[in-house]
């Protein structure tokens, strides 16, 4: 299947987001941050030239213009049939990710003052884990800039479950049709915003939309490292599959980037592959925030609502960056989910789950790149706290073909049309804190899961059904450790 290239807060009137942006020159990431920042300028604004630079369309902005880099050295990751050691290295070498759910940071940032102490009054977005977390639970209204269409107030709303930044029940509502088998999105984009700030433009499903389907919100704990999982040793996981349960690694824009497109891994179609870019896509999507990566507003299904109708009264963007930088930080500093009791039963439950090519997907051991690895186009560098830790995702990252793809692919485009019936391998990581499961959650136990799975799957689930009852009940309890 094969590397795919994808073609493609608020400026409200308050002045603590500028004052408190002085927070950067205390922070230990100014690096990072200023090339990110600097990024984002270049990728906006063009080169300065004596005629004004011609504004880049969408499908411009979101196809990349070269290949992919690697991003360092291939890291070790755990693969049936002797192909996890690479390059020599070893899970020795590196260090086991932090794991916790406790709201604690795990490095990156600093935890900052105490949580409850943080007000919207002298809260500096970029200076502290905590500080992150309450822009990350911030209620949005719409004198924040808030729609005209969106699904939720805050990136709590649908990311918060035993802690800030977990997954929920909460679903986005998503359509189109398909013609000639190719898909078509609904009139507004295939996402159906389902709120509004005026009665007449909430969205609605059109007749002929018969393409339809509901994404559960994911968890962004952990997604730190993740992050830096480079994309050679995506490649390679990938090319370590046998050919009939080989993923797709898709290639997507890094918006703050050089230009160079990355390793998709977030979203259910892979559809980001860096934090900025996943967070500023979701401000706009989800809550109608527009920003510098995401600078022009959503339609309601085709009509333009946006700044200048009497529907949006905030010139775009209505962030500036601090934000969507915000929530950045505080999800790169989130630990990873940790295990439950590891029982006998769960113990032989993994040995089984790997005996039957459970594992082939949802791999269980990845290590991160070396810190000092640039990646997202250069814009970031890996930090220590971030760099060679082992973590413990239960995924590949990559898009497959197991019979729920939801008809929707990348890009709506005929080269991208097989990428309709692929799915991302979901995380298993906080596995025990969900019980609304698959990607559209219409799953309730771990053994209806289990029956959805078809496609390139389908071995796997086969020899799922051929253990007896005790050896299942293994498996299940190894699921319920996670």
């Amino acid at each position: 299947m094969g590397a795919v290239t994808l073609p493609c807060h608020r400026q409200r009137p308050y002045f603590r987001r500028f004052r408190k942006s002085t927070a950067l020159v205390k922070s230990t990431k100014v690096l990072s941050l200023s090339l990110a920042t600097i990024a984002v300028v270049a990728v906006l604004t063009g080169a300065v030239t004596s005629q004004a630079p011609r504004k880049m369309t969408l499908q411009e902005r979101f196809t990349p213009r070269k290949g992919a880099a690697a991003e360092g050295p291939v890291q070790f990751f755990s693969m049936p049939g002797g192909k996890s050691a690479v390059n020599n290295n070893t899970p020795t070498r590196a260090r086991e990710a932090l794991t916790g759910f406790d709201n604690l940071t795990n490095g990156y940032f600093e935890q900052g003052p105490d949580f409850d102490t943080i007000t919207e009054d002298n809260v500096e977005p970029l200076r502290s884990f905590n500080d992150g977390r309450f822009i990350f639970e911030e209620v949005e209204t719409a004198e924040d800039g808030l729609g005209p269409t969106y699904n939720a107030q805050s990136c709590s709303a649908c990311h918060q479950n035993v802690v800030t930044g977990g997954a929920s029940q909460i679903a986005e509502h998503r359509t189109g049709h398909t013609f000639n088998g190719q898909f078509f999105e609904s009139a507004g984009g295939s996402l159906i915003q389902s709120r509004a700030t005026f009665p007449d433009i909430v969205e609605h499903v059109l007749p002929e939309d018969s393409t339809r389907t509901f994404r559960m919100s994911t968890s962004t704990v952990g997604e730190g490292y993740a992050e830096c999982v480079s994309d050679s040793t995506l490649l390679a996981i990938r090319d370590a599959q046998p050919p009939d349960m080989q993923g797709t690694a898709p290639e997507v824009a890094v918006l703050e980037g050089d230009g160079s497109p990355g390793v998709g891994r977030f979203g259910w179609k892979c559809q980001h592959r860096s934090l900025l870019s996943f967070a500023s896509d979701a401000y706009l999507n989800e809550m109608g925030i527009t920003s510098p990566l995401f600078p022009d507003e959503n339609t309601s299904q085709g009509q333009f609502v946006g700044f200048g109708t009497a529907y949006d009264p905030l010139p775009e963007p209505e962030d500036d960056g601090i934000d969507a930088q915000a929530f950045v930080n505080f999800m790169r500093s989130t630990k990873a989910p940790p295990r439950g009791p590891i029982t006998p039963d769960a113990y032989f439950g993994e040995k089984k789950f790997n005996q039957i090519g459970c594992n082939i997907c949802h791999v269980s051991s990845i290590v991160t790149a070396a810190a000092g690895t640039p990646i997202n186009g250069g814009a970031f560098i890996v930090p220590d706290t971030l760099g060679s830790r082992t973590i413990h995702p239960y995924s590949d990252f990559l898009l497959h073909d197991i019979g729920t793809g939801d008809g929707i692919p990348i890009e709506p485009t005929p080269e991208f049309a097989a990428t309709a019936s692929q799915i991302r391998t979901a995380p298993l990581w906080g596995f025990r804190t969900r019980n609304r499961l698959m990607h559209d959650g219409l799953s309730f136990t771990a053994d209806e899961s289990i029956q959805r799975h078809a496609g390139q799957a389908a071995n796997a689930r086969d020899a799922f059904n051929a253990l007896g009852d005790f050896q299942k009940t293994q498996i299940f309890d190894f699921l319920n450790s996670l």
